[in-house]
């Protein structure tokens, strides 16, 4: 009589046999990779959202690297008190400064109705506006509604995406 472990190794081994015969007895056409609407003039057509969301990923990586070495500071036995103390002032540095462009990204969508990304570095502001339209008015005004968040004052640069 058979085993129940040589029954199953009969069945799946049958299974398996069956399965590369019939992948192997399958016409060629069904492999081809193309498909018959691709793109073969090699252009790559990016969206205003996408590149917004390239640089926001970027910087959150950055971020990210930076949290995760003053974490290690923080967590490390041999490092001194004013070493935690300034790793943990950083923390929180980035913790305001993230925040800061999240509020400055907000006013650009509400008031000129546009999506932006900012980046804030010490006293320089790099904002990215999606927009097709490169208006230098625009821009100041941009530029008057970011310095108005700050007392002192912050080089602000405005560039237009599209």
């Amino acid at each position: 009589m058979i085993k129940k472990q040589n029954l199953w190794f009969l069945t799946l081994f049958s299974l398996i046999l069956v399965l590369s015969v019939y992948y192997l007895t399958m016409p060629s056409s069904l492999f081809s990779t193309t498909n018959g609407d691709a793109n073969t003039d090699g252009s790559v057509s990016i969206e205003e959202g996408e590149i917004l969301t390239a640089l926001r990923v970027e910087s959150d990586d950055e971020r990210l690297t930076m949290r995760n070495d003053l974490k290690m500071i923080l967590t490390d036995i041999e490092a001194s008190v004013e070493e935690k103390n300034n790793a943990y002032e950083q923390l929180k540095l980035l913790d305001v400064v993230k925040g800061k462009e999240e509020e400055l990204e907000t006013i650009i969508k509400t008031k000129y109705k546009l999506n932006s990304f900012v980046k804030i570095d010490n006293s320089q502001i790099r904002v990215v506006v999606a927009s097709k339209e490169h208006n230098t008015e625009l821009a100041n005004n941009i530029m008057r509604s970011i310095q108005e968040k700050f007392d002192d004052k912050m080089y602000i640069s405005v560039k237009f995406q599209h």
